[in-house]
């Protein structure tokens, strides 16, 4: 078994509060993993951007050059990461901010997910973040959501442990448009390939 990941956006979506996430309930379940943050030089807003490799075996690199899946947050991200997902692999697109017209893959799946509307939605637009995950999650099995959800109470600092119930309801509703589009480990709805 092994799932690579690469998270992208701006800095304020919490790329790296999510990949952190994903790497701790990763290693709860009892797994390899290499987490591998990056982020722009920008002060405020700059790029943000993470490697997570989950593995059953040994890990033999952090770094990553063609991800079999890529989450892009932001359009800057989609426009200059898009390129290196890896043939046959899968892109999930935040589709409240990100345009796909001019993103031509016909290799890789791409999946949409509003993910500010579902984030809004609940009350929270800077909840994207585990929106998001709960769609990678939904889509790949890479964790359980039981341990995602768990490992919240240590990649927060305990004065926001009061979010962790809102955390849960966003990666939750991010897995739940994937299952109710009839996406989640399925070839269906908002998968699409472009040409």
């Amino acid at each position: 078994m092994r799932h690579d990941v690469f998270i992208t956006g701006f800095g304020g979506q919490g790329v790296l509060l999510a990949g952190n996430l994903l790497s701790l309930a990763a290693i709860a379940e009892g797994k390899n993993v290499s987490f591998f943050p990056a982020y722009g030089v920008e002060k405020r807003g700059g790029a943000a951007m993470c490697t997570v490799v989950i593995a059953d075996g040994e890990v033999g690199s952090p770094v990553v050059g063609n991800p079999t899946v890529t989450i892009v947050l932001d359009q800057t991200s989609l426009d200059k990461f898009g390129a290196r997902v890896k043939s046959g692999g899968t892109c999930i697109v935040n589709t409240s901010i990100i345009s796909l017209e001019n993103f031509r893959r016909a290799d890789i799946e791409i999946i949409g997910v509003p993910m500010n509307e579902l984030a809004l939605g609940l009350g929270d637009a800077r909840m994207v973040n585990m929106v998001a995950l709960g769609s990678y999650i939904a889509l790949t099995g890479a964790v359980r959501p039981e341990s995602l959800a768990q490992a919240l109470t240590k990649a927060l600092p305990e004065r926001n442990h009061r979010f962790i119930p809102a955390n849960v309801q966003a990666m939750e509703a991010g897995a739940r448009f994937l299952a109710e589009a009839g996406t989640a480990g399925t070839n269906d709805a908002v998968r699409a390939k472009t040409s």
